[in-house]
């Protein structure tokens, strides 16, 4: 699990795992999410990863765009 750097400094994800087909985020209260190609759509997670490496963004997108989308 690689740590998300939280650079708006308010976001409640701590960590993320990114795979070739899904990413899984870890929030700060401990609660894992994995979104798939299946369930989120492929350009939602492809988006999530790239906004996940940044490290800006990525609580906002899933709030916005796949809140329920997760496995």
């Amino acid at each position: 699990m690689q740590q998300y750097a939280n650079l708006g400094g308010n976001s409640s994800i701590a960590g993320y795992e990114i795979e070739p087909t899904r990413i899984r985020v870890m929030f700060s209260d401990g609660s894992l999410y994995s979104y798939s190609y299946a369930s989120a759509g492929i350009s939602n997670v492809e988006r999530m990863k790239q906004l996940a490496r940044s490290g800006y963004g990525l609580n906002s997108f899933i709030m916005r765009n796949v809140r329920n989308c997760y496995e």
